[in-house]
């Protein structure tokens, strides 16, 4: 639940501050960007956060926050980060039909306002004219766009990257060098192999987008990676987040195969405000979370209650992300630039090579 203006957003424990002093503090950066970020309003019919109508996504997400504006934003870095300067990359939420022009509106508003760089959440039905001019009316440095807005009438597990990234969108993006971030779809995660295919036939063929795979390609668990990380070693110019991602062992993968200078640091926000921690079970992963706190999870395959002194030691989503990524720098000897390019320079990149002017 939202708390009011006057309140915090949510609660900051001693446990948590332990945490952040010990694991965290003293090895990332002062500056960080964080590529992966939601902005949208309270009122809304449905986002990226709330239960998908045909099932393509999961739902536990919607229990974390009700919205998230840029002042929410800025405070959760504030509590979670206080001693560190945070730049978000913005976008919305996934539109319903028709809401695109409401949504987009509000994160280029919020993004001139606070001085972030933003993506325009982009519908494949448009035209690459269309996309191209509402990127430039908006003030945006590229497009994000969702598996959701794939058409209807395929399969969740039949939809393709290009379903929602058209080539007609990839070319413009490609003709600007702007960025596209994008969250791939199909059960078989980041080692299915059309997802592969079309991956490696970007990275030849659009060789000058900013392509992001969010999330490293949602490989949650050991078993969403199959001989991706072997074929991905082909690619250039691809660069991956690891928000939401608590792996480590899919971390030191994607170290070994694309080095530190095409990796980001993403949050994924406001889903990481999330109290939790992640296992995983086969091929399925588990969000522990203490009980009570997200309603009744009980019909939720992703999500599972703890209780007493278990409950009490669990910490928020970003900071295990963070330090399962810190776990696997270190296995994998990464230095102090290493670790400052990842959460900062390489992003800074990226973003003033797509921008009409240098915004960091």
């Amino acid at each position: 639940m939202q708390k009011n203006a006057s309140m915090p957003l949510f609660e900051v424990k001693q446990h948590d501050i332990e945490f952040y002093r010990k694991f965290i503090k003293n090895f990332i950066p002062d500056e960080i960007i964080d590529i992966h970020t939601h902005l949208w309003e309270k009122k809304k019919s449905a986002s990226v956060l709330s239960p998908s109508p045909d099932q393509r996504t999961v739902t536990w997400p919607s229990r974390v926050a009700e919205y998230n504006t840029a002042e929410h934003l800025s405070q959760t870095y504030k509590l979670l980060f206080p001693d560190k300067k945070v730049i978000p990359l913005v976008f919305s939420n996934v539109p319903n039909e028709g809401e695109e022009d409401k949504l987009n509106c509000y994160v280029s508003k919020s993004a001139k306002r606070m001085r972030w760089p933003a993506l325009i959440f982009s519908d494949p039905n448009w035209s690459g004219e269309e996309l191209e001019y509402r990127i430039k009316k908006g003030g945006f440095i590229g497009a994000k766009s969702y598996l959701t807005l794939a058409p209807k009438y395929l399969p969740k597990n039949e939809i393709r990257i290009y379903d929602f990234f058209p080539p007609s969108h990839l070319s413009v993006l490609n003709k600007h060098g702007w960025i596209a971030m994008v969250h791939i779809p199909r059960d078989n995660r980041l080692k299915d192999s059309v997802n592969l295919a079309q991956l490696l036939e970007i990275d030849r063929c659009y060789n000058k987008i900013k392509l992001i795979v969010a999330h490293v390609g949602r490989a949650y668990c050991n078993s969403d990676a199959g001989d991706a990380f072997n074929k991905l070693a082909e690619t250039r110019n691809i660069m991956f987040d690891f928000s939401a991602n608590t792996n480590a062992w899919i971390f030191e993968r994607l170290i070994k195969t694309v080095g530190p200078r095409r990796i980001l640091f993403g949050s994924d926000m406001p889903i990481t405000r999330m109290r939790m921690k992640r296992i995983t079970h086969g091929k399925r992963y588990i969000n522990l979370v203490p009980k009570g706190l997200y309603g009744d999870v009980s019909g939720d395959k992703n999500m599972a209650e703890v209780s007493g002194e278990e409950a009490e030691k669990l910490t928020f989503f970003i900071y295990e992300e963070i330090y399962a990524f810190l776990r696997a720098a270190k296995k994998s000897k990464l230095d102090g630039n290493d670790l400052k390019n990842i959460f900062f320079e390489n992003a800074k990149r990226i973003i003033n090579s797509a921008s009409f002017e240098n915004i960091i």
